[in-house]
């Protein structure tokens, strides 16, 4: 009797396995990726320019995505009564809507912040670009060339091209009599190619003597000049700089060069920046351009081998001038960047039409910080390269 009592005894107090138990893995799992959103959703508010800080900035989509994913999971497997669950359950739940907040501007639910072009637009009144950062290890020359053949823009600005690429595109580029060309080695030669004039072209080095930047004026067929600047910084990543300092300041000198501008003004390149940043906003609102990607799409065009780690590098911003006729990322050219191709119109009542953003007393003192920042950490980059 005895020996069944404690049989008795303990199938009695040995309970059914709960559903927890037989999912630790998971749950540590779903609490490690929540935990990992959450961070990294809200790590870029600090006034960090630490590359591990701002690379938080790229994914915003993917972000978004894994906190939809975490949130999901969490309720239906994880235990939900304990305060550490509820934390973040909540935290969770606010990301996603800051994020869906920030990502709703380049959904085409959105307001466009640039107007359609009038297809009545006079045919002198067209500027199409095509902007390409090539690669410059590429060797599949061709596939650009055809697209350009097709595309037939009047303006082709190519990035990280050297003198290979210079040659190989020779054939294509030909046909665009007025050119600046910057072959480097160092994976930060531009070129520039136009079908129409160009005057003052000036190569500027603004924080780096081996990153040009270029400021040029381009007549439009109707004899209106545009101001054009093109830009290529390096991004925050540890190989290029471990900070974001100069890549910032570079992306607001030329805001300060164009603010005043008396002309039209377009601004493209690969800013090694995502648009949603607080840098390029920034860059907007001082410099009063306009996102033609805003309502319309996101258009990713980096990392053209990765489909699921994709963000809008490559840009192009422009006056009030302008308006909007098409615009679209093309195909793949086994270039880590996919190209993108721009076609505006230009009319004088456009700049009457659309708004334009404005920058406050703060937003401005915000600029002149980071400039000065930026030109601080050049000034120690030279020091310690003369050291050496």
């Amino acid at each position: 009797m005895l020996h069944i009592y404690c049989l008795n005894y303990t199938l009695s107090v040995t309970p059914k396995p709960p559903a927890l138990i037989k999912r630790p893995a998971l749950v540590i799992t779903l609490q490690a990726l929540a935990s990992f959103a959450i961070l990294a959703t809200f790590l870029p508010l600090l006034h960090s320019q630490e590359w591990y800080v701002r690379v938080f900035d790229y994914p915003r989509l993917q972000l978004f995505a894994l906190a939809i994913v975490s949130f999901i999971l969490y309720i239906w497997f994880a235990p939900k009564n304990r305060k550490r669950d509820k934390f973040l359950l909540g935290a969770l739940a606010i990301a996603i809507i800051y994020q869906a907040v920030n990502i709703y501007p380049y959904t085409f639910l959105a307001p466009k912040e640039v107007e359609d072009a009038d297809k009545n637009t006079a045919e002198n009144g067209w500027l199409s670009l095509l902007v390409s950062n090539v690669l410059m290890y590429n060797k599949e020359h061709g596939k650009l060339a055809a697209l350009i053949q097709k595309q037939n823009p009047d303006i082709v600005l190519l990035l990280e091209s050297d003198l290979v690429w210079q040659q190989g595109l020779a054939n294509v580029t030909k046909q665009y009599p007025h050119r600046v060309e910057i072959p480097l080695k160092n994976t930060y030669g531009m070129h520039l190619y136009s079908k129409l004039p160009l005057r003052q072209q000036k190569v500027s080095y603004l924080l780096d003597k081996d990153i040009p930047s270029i400021k040029t004026f381009v007549k439009l067929r109707n004899g209106v000049w545009v101001e054009l600047h093109v830009v290529h910084p390096k991004p925050p990543v540890p190989t290029e700089d471990a900070t974001s300092e100069k890549r910032d300041a570079e992306i607001v000198m030329i805001v300060r060069d164009i603010a005043n501008s008396k002309y039209p003004v377009v601004v493209a390149g690969d800013f090694n920046d995502v648009a949603w940043s607080r840098t390029t906003e920034l860059f907007q609102e001082v410099s009063g351009l306009l996102d033609p990607r805003l309502g319309r799409g996101f258009y990713n065009t980096f990392n053209a081998n990765y489909p699921i780690l994709r963000w809008p590098l490559d840009h192009v911003f422009h006056s009030k001038h302008f308006k909007v006729e098409s615009m679209k990322r093309l195909p793949d050219i086994d270039s880590d960047h996919f190209p993108i191709y721009i076609r505006l119109s230009f009319a004088p009542e456009n700049k009457y039409e659309q708004e334009e953003p404005e920058a406050d007393a703060q937003t401005q003192e915000e600029a002149s910080e980071i400039i000065e920042e930026g030109k601080q950490e050049a000034a120690e980059d030279k020091r310690e390269g003369e050291s050496e």
